[in-house]
């Protein structure tokens, strides 16, 4: 195999050829920082290189193999991680110029996590400040551009992840999601993830000085982008494995039980007023057929209402920035990033007080909702966002901006609100007047069944196949 092929291998290649002796955990990493430092400079996705301590890691790697030790099922993986996570020795910028000297005294409980199992960093990924926006850029940094090209945004708030795994620039990209910031760069970049459930994976950085509010707590969680369905369930157990840092992760399996027959997914449409884009209605019928042709039963069919659910959870959210993350905002963030803050407080008016106090425990009435649901659609297949991926400043652009940007994506924080996992996959690539672009499907799944869903993204993958061959011949 020739050099210039490695870093195109998913992760599920490069582990086997690592653990069997075909391929040495050097070469996996030397192939995947050469891609980073050959198309890194156009695209701004990773903001802190990782290069010298990562062909470090990976000697090491090698000489243990050598000498017989055991290889974790990440052995010599080249990953990335978001600048909003610890990791020892770098600083946890979330962005924000504030912040470019808080250095982190340890690793983030998803950091550790994947090193254990022989993952290798080799860079950590850009972000919006203070992550919270669908878009990324910072006056830190700077911005992040879509391997695609720059009619598109990256998306965020995980926006360098996505563009830097999909441009090759590592088999696996660390990100978070509290309203869609996995989702969000899986679907700028024609990436596949999964939200994680609430407890699923442990989270904490030990650099915080303060815990976070109840609803960041619950909403939040950490994941992993990738090229593959397959490297989800490649990763994903070894991410979720217990940290006592994080008192309210759940240790539970990866697998669930067999279901009992075919699996029944509820198929829906609905965006809930938004205009349906054809591209869209055309992904989502893809990804049907698929599911259907691979032995699911899939019926078009009425959900509870995610809208509710979505708008509530998202005004509770703005209430806790408001009254928790509102002043930092104001005193370090960006005359952009203020004037957007600003629009979402309009777009999404914030609950206080006992408001707040009512709509956190109306949660459980949404929850117990879906999760009645679910328990006669174990699955249920739907919009991402109703219009192909915005381009980058959108949500700059005024009420209108972040109307389409967050307004519409009401499918993304519902699931958040709810804590209920949700994958996120390419089913189709539009060719539009600005040019070629994925479109992305949401399958979402009952609570601790995030394996249920990465299977049924797998059925679609295997017939829709994967995004990355395109998005390299356009890049060559």
């Amino acid at each position: 195999m020739t050099e210039t092929a490695l870093w195109q291998l998913d992760a599920t290649q490069i582990a086997e050829q690592t653990t069997s002796g075909a391929l040495s955990a050097e070469q996996a990493v030397g192939a995947a920082i050469e891609r980073m430092q050959t198309v890194n400079p156009g695209l701004n996705a990773v903001v802190d290189s990782c290069a010298e301590a990562a062909m470090a890691r990976a000697a090491e790697l090698d000489k243990a193999r050598a000498a017989g030790a055991a290889c974790g099922p990440l052995h010599g993986v080249p990953v990335t991680i978001k600048v909003n996570v610890d990791q020892t020795g770098y600083a946890t910028t979330n962005g924000v110029t504030a912040l470019k000297d808080m250095i982190a005294p340890d690793d983030a409980p998803v950091v550790r996590n994947l090193q254990n199992a022989g993952a290798v960093v080799i860079g950590r990924t850009n972000t919006p400040e203070f992550s919270f926006r669908a878009d990324t850029d910072n006056p830190l940094y700077g911005r992040t551009h879509n391997p695609w090209g720059r009619h598109i945004s990256p998306g965020g708030s995980s926006g360098g992840a996505g563009s830097a795994v999909m441009a090759g620039i590592g088999a696996l990209a660390h990100g978070n999601d509290i309203g869609g910031s996995l989702r969000f760069p899986a679907a700028a970049n024609g990436a596949v993830t999964v939200k994680p459930g609430l407890g699923r994976v442990p989270a904490w950085n030990p650099s915080q000085k303060a815990e976070r509010g109840m609803l960041a707590q619950s909403m939040s969680v950490q994941g992993l982008i990738t090229r593959s369905a397959a490297d989800l369930h490649l990763a994903m157990p070894s991410l979720i494995a217990p940290d006592p840092r994080d008192p309210f992760h759940v240790p539970l399996p990866w697998h669930g039980d067999p279901a009992e027959g075919p699996i029944r997914v509820a198929f829906t449409k609905a965006t809930y007023g938004y205009d349906l884009h054809p591209e869209v209605e055309a992904a989502l019928d893809t990804a049907r057929d698929a599911l259907r042709d691979a032995g699911y039963l899939v019926e078009e069919v009425e959900t509870p209402d995610a809208f509710e659910a979505g708008r509530a959870g998202y005004r509770a959210l703005m209430g806790e920035v408001w009254a928790l993350m509102k002043a930092d905002v104001d005193a370090y963030g960006s005359q952009t990033v203020r004037d957007i803050f600003e629009v979402y407080f309009q777009q999404f008016p914030p609950f206080h007080g006992t408001e707040l106090l009512q709509v956190m425990a109306k949660r459980s009435h949404y929850a117990r909702e879906w999760s009645l649901f679910l328990e006669q659609y174990p699955l249920v297949l739907g919009p991402f966002l109703p219009q192909p991926f915005f381009g980058p400043d959108r949500d700059t652009e005024g009420a209108e901006g972040v109307h389409e940007v967050l307004g519409a994506a009401v499918w993304s924080y519902a699931m958040n609100f709810m804590g209920l996992p949700a994958a996120c996959l390419p089913s189709r690539l539009a060719v539009l007047p600005k040019g070629p672009q994925p479109i992305n499907v949401q399958i979402t799944a009952r609570r601790w069944r995030e394996d249920m869903a990465v299977d049924a993204a797998a059925a679609i993958e295997a017939r829709v196949g994967r995004m990355a061959p395109h998005l390299w011949a356009r890049m060559a």
